[in-house]
This record gives structure tokens, sequence and C-alpha cells, in this order.
């Protein structure tokens, strides 16, 4: 069970240090350190190796803290990381370097947020133990695929069975696939109709059809995997939708089919219309881009086939109450969710959970369980400390409803903290990832208001560090240009990253 592995204790050397200080072995074990060093820190580090070694794990949690954190410029797509379209992430090298420097291998590294699992990826290729929580159904299949090895020419032959054999079924009677499809709600059924065309509806469904046959479960969920990244993607896809893995998705007015014939909207197709090219979109066949997609990922297949195995653990269970032992983990490593469905996160992955399964009213119920939802009803709110109160305060004058959404948001998060609080272990650090949000023109000041929350539980503050967000990774819907007029982009140009010791 999920317990036994929070038993681990990293082996550290204190005392054998202290005595190695008194004894003539003193400058060769610092010279065996110093080369360790010279090939894990990071470049800035380097010069200041013999001081690294004696710094204590607080001095050395702040100055990773008062570092660089932006990692703009950096090939973030390496291993799995590039599997599937996901917006806000951070780069992998922002996990990557908390848990190389403040865990041993064997350390239980954890996300209780898991997302797209890319704290749990550099914790595996770190050989940490690796242990994500989540209650998105899309969050944890990606963290799950991401983290297991599958055997490359196993998943190339598989993959070329399933496009082949969906290709058969297309050039058959298609009463049968649509069969599939009227077992649907209507509202499902009505959601499909609305966000994709007909042809593209019966390659979907012969995709899904073939996959759903497949009796390994790690391939399944694979497979599963890539036919969601044809349809959330950055740009282009296979829905009739626009900016889909942004916050927003539209409908595009103007279809193309893959010839280039207009299918809808010829109306809006003229040469003096400068909207054209933010409106229009050009269909793809989904069984070639599952084709694309599959080659696409194979580098990052092979690359985790040669970790045999990895110590991952998932579960569907909400941040606020953790199914993990008390003083378990080693670190946390995470990134919460904005405040007021900023990032509407279930908005897009209703595109490809319907084809999986699930009615788009239970993932409407789902959605609302999200930290940070906008509805307040059955809400139990927390008393918050006077800095973020008087942020909730200011923003309840201005709008009521807003202030009760944004209470909403700092109560969950509050009992999130405590959860992170309990399972964590003494004298360990937690890293919390958060940008801020915009309400009725207020900033909430989140990383401040959330170390003030922090703080209250229990954690002591090391630092809030700042980084500055390379946003068309993060594919966020702003341009290269901070414009503070924008909304959006005023709450979306930086993250604070908030440093707790327990």
């Amino acid at each position: 069970m999920i317990l036994h592995y929070f038993q681990l204790e990293s082996k550290l050397a204190n005392e054998c240090l202290l005595s190695i200080l008194f004894s003539s072995l003193y400058n060769l074990v610092m010279a065996s350190l110093e080369r360790l060093l010279d090939s894990q820190l990071p470049f800035s580090f380097v010069a200041k190796k013999r001081d690294w070694i004696d710094a204590s794990y607080t001095e050395r949690l702040k100055h990773l803290l008062q570092g660089d954190l932006d990692f703009q410029g950096t090939n973030g797509a390496y291993a799995s990381h590039n599997f599937h379209a996901f917006p806000a992430k951070f780069p992998p090298q922002l996990p990557s370097l908390f848990i190389k420097q403040l865990t041993q291998p064997g350390d239980v590294v954890l996300d209780p947020m898991v997302g797209s699992g890319t704290t749990l990826v550099e914790a595996v290729l770190a050989k940490r133990i690796g242990v994500g929580c989540d209650i998105d159904p899309l969050a944890l299949m990606i963290s799950k695929v991401k983290t297991t090895p599958l055997d490359p020419m196993l998943v190339g032959k598989t993959g070329y069975r399933i496009s082949h054999h969906a290709q058969q079924l297309l050039k058959g009677n298609p009463h049968d696939l649509w069969r599939i499809k009227a077992a649907w709600t209507p509202k499902t059924r009505d959601f499909v109709d609305y966000w994709f065309m007909p042809q593209t509806q019966l390659e979907l469904l012969a995709l899904s059809h073939v996959i759903d046959r497949l009796e390994d479960a790690s391939l399944h969920q694979f497979f599963q995997l890539i036919f969601s990244s044809i349809i959330i993607t950055k740009s282009g896809g296979v829905s009739l939708a626009r900016d889909l893995a942004h916050t927003r998705p539209h409908r595009a007015k103007v279809i193309y089919d893959a010839s280039g014939e207009v299918l809808e909207g010829m109306a809006l197709v003229t040469k003096n219309n400068p909207r054209l090219p933010h409106i229009s979109k050009t269909l793809s066949s989904p069984v070639k881009e599952f084709d694309k997609r599959l080659h696409k990922a194979l580098d990052g297949v092979r690359l985790l086939s040669r970790l045999k195995e990895t110590q991952t653990i998932l579960a569907r269970a909400n941040a606020q109450a953790l199914p993990l032992a008390s003083d378990s983990v080693d670190l946390i490593v995470t990134s919460p969710p904005y405040a007021s469905n900023a990032i509407d996160y279930m908005r897009a992955h209703k595109f490809s959970l319907v084809w999986f399964g699930y009615p788009i009213e239970a993932l409407g119920r789902v959605r609302r369980k999200y930290v940070g939802g906008e509805t307040t009803g059955d809400i139990r709110f927390e008393s918050l400390p006077d800095y973020p109160s008087k942020i909730v305060q200011e923003v309840h004058r201005l709008d009521e409803k807003k202030g009760r959404v944004l209470h909403r948001y700092y109560s969950e998060m509050k009992r999130v903290l405590k959860e992170m609080h309990r399972v964590l272990k003494p004298g360990k650090a937690a890293i919390i990832v958060v940008g801020s949000s915009v309400m009725r023109g207020r900033d909430t000041e989140t990383g401040r208001s959330l170390a003030d929350i922090g703080e209250s539980l229990g954690f002591t503050l090391s630092h809030i560090g700042v980084r500055y967000i390379d946003r068309d990774k993060r594919m966020m819907p702003a341009g290269n240009r901070i414009d503070l007029s924008s909304q959006i982009q005023r709450r979306m140009h930086r993250e604070f990253v908030v440093g707790f010791l327990k």
C-alpha cells in the first residue's frame, strides 16, 4: 500500500562529515565531493562548491529560491514531457532543481496537485519515488503514462495496428461506429456535434474503438493519451475549437477541409477581412494526426524504457485530504491553480474525455470540485490571516461575488497547505509555484497571501522567489509584449515560488 513507501528515510552523513573534519582525510573527501558536484550542480553554483557543501539545508533552500528560476530558452520537451499539451506547465528544470539539490535517491517527492506530471517525471528521472494526487481524470492519465516505461518496439507495432484497423473500420459500415455514439447521453452527443465535424467524429470513433480493445492496461492508457493529444493541442487539433489548450476555446467560424475547400463560413472569406486567420481552421484527418503524434512520442518512450522501472504512486484524491501518512514526504513541489478558474482545465479536458466514456454532466461535477472554482454555495470558508483577509474584503467591496470566490480559493488553499504540512517530514521543504490573479482591478497577491497562510499553519517561510514566464511555452493567450492594460497579461507574466520549511 501507499503508506509503506513513506517509511523511507534519507541516510544523511552529518555525523560522518563531522568526524572527517578532524581527520587527515578531510581534503580527500572534499575533493571527491567537488568532483561529484561538478557533474550535478548548475554552473552558477560550481564557483562556490565548498560553501555549498558546508551549507545547511535551510541555507541551501534559500539560495535556490534567490537564484534564477526563469529557465527561459531551455528545452522542456525532453523525455516524456512532450507527450501531451497542458496549460500553465512550469518548466521541468524548475522541479528538477529542487529535487536534485534537496533530496537523495529513494526519497519521496510529492505533487498533491499533479497536473501534467512534470514533478513526477523529474522525480523518476532522478531515481526518487514520485507521488501525485489529483481529481482530474486526464491529469492522472497524463501523469501515469509519462512515468510508465514501455517497450518502444511493442509501442510502435501496436500503434501501426491501431491505425490500420481504424482505417479498415472506416471502409466498412459507418452505422457500426455511430452506434457507439448513440449510447452517450444527449448532452454529450450535442457537445460532440457542436465541436466536431461528422467525418472527424467517425475517425475518432474508429480510433477509440480499436484502442478500447487493447488488453494491456499500460498500452491502453498510452494510446488513449496519444488519442487525446491530437484533440488538445497548442495549435491545430482535430476539433473545431481554436485555442483549445489555452483558457477559453472558441469555435472556428470558417472551416476548410484538407484540400482547402470551405465547408462553413464562406460569407466571411473575403480578402479584406483581417480577422480571417484568427477565426479559421483547416481540418486534419484524426488517423493521420494519430500517426504523427505517435512518431513524435516514440523518442520519449525510448528514453523512459532505459529506466526499466520507475517508482511512482498516483491517487485520485483531493489535495485538501491527502491519503498519505503524516511525516512521510521528503519534498513537495507543486503548482496550484489560479483563483476563479482563470485557467479552466476541464474546459479543454472534456474535449478528450467524452471519447473515453465520460458524460459531460459528470465532468461538470468534477469541475465544481476544483480548487479555485467559482461556485460558493456549499463551500466551508476558513478564517484567514490579516493580509489575505484584507485582500478578500477589498475585492468583496468591489464585487461581492468575486470576494466570495477569492475567499473560497484561500480557504481551500489553507486546507491544502495544512495537509502539506501534515505529510511533510520535519525539517523538509515545500515549494509552491503560484501565479496571481486580478479581480476587479485588485491584484490578489497570491504569493504573499499563501506565504502568510502557510506561516499561520506552522510553516517557516524561507523566501519568495520570482520567475518570469516564457508564455509561448506556457500556452497562454498572450503576446510577447507585456501589456498591463490586459488583465490576463497582468496576472500571467510572472509567478512566485514560495519556499516553506517544516
